[in-house]
């Protein structure tokens, strides 16, 4: 497995955040079960990068807490079982499922954290299940994709013991 952690910015966490990153990201595909050893690229930003990157891909001049660029295209979430058929898919130097990317900004991950009374490693780690299951299908577009998504995210940081 290939988990690429950048830096946009200087990320000023009081935990080790790549640790926590390849230990939620790991995690993640293991429940999910996805069967193919994986490539995830995860950048760290800040408001004005993020904001930019939502302008330039998203039509959208303002900043958020996390993007996801899914690699995949599922016609059903966590299913895998087409993966095989399409060799784009695949890393050609590695053999690795290309997942996709991750961005994820720092000061919302602080912000959010104190506004919602939790720590900061918490916010962290909520923000990438969620773009981990984003680049496996999963979507909150509608009241039931949400209420699924919302269901996987809680049972796999309950799981990893990381609580609000």
């Amino acid at each position: 497995m290939t988990i690429s952690v950048e830096e946009e910015i200087s990320a000023d966490f009081s935990f080790d955040y790549e640790k926590i990153a390849g230990d939620v990201i790991r995690y993640t595909i293991a429940h999910e079960k996805f069967p193919f050893e994986a490539e995830v690229n995860l950048l760290l930003t800040d408001d004005e990068g993020i904001r930019m990157m939502n302008k330039e891909f998203r039509s959208i001049d303002s900043p958020t807490d996390v993007l996801s660029f899914p690699m995949i295209h599922y016609e059903m979430a966590g299913d895998f079982s087409k993966l095989e058929a399409d060799a784009d898919n695949f890393n050609p130097d590695t053999g690795e499922v290309v997942l996709g990317d991750i961005i994820l900004n720092t000061e919302r991950v602080k912000r959010q954290a104190e506004s919602f009374g939790h720590s900061e490693r918490r916010e962290f780690a909520f923000l990438i299940v969620h773009s981990m299951l984003h680049l496996f299908g999963y979507d909150h577009m509608t009241e039931e994709e949400a209420s699924v998504m919302e269901q996987v995210q809680r049972e796999i940081l309950e799981e990893m013991q990381i609580l609000r």
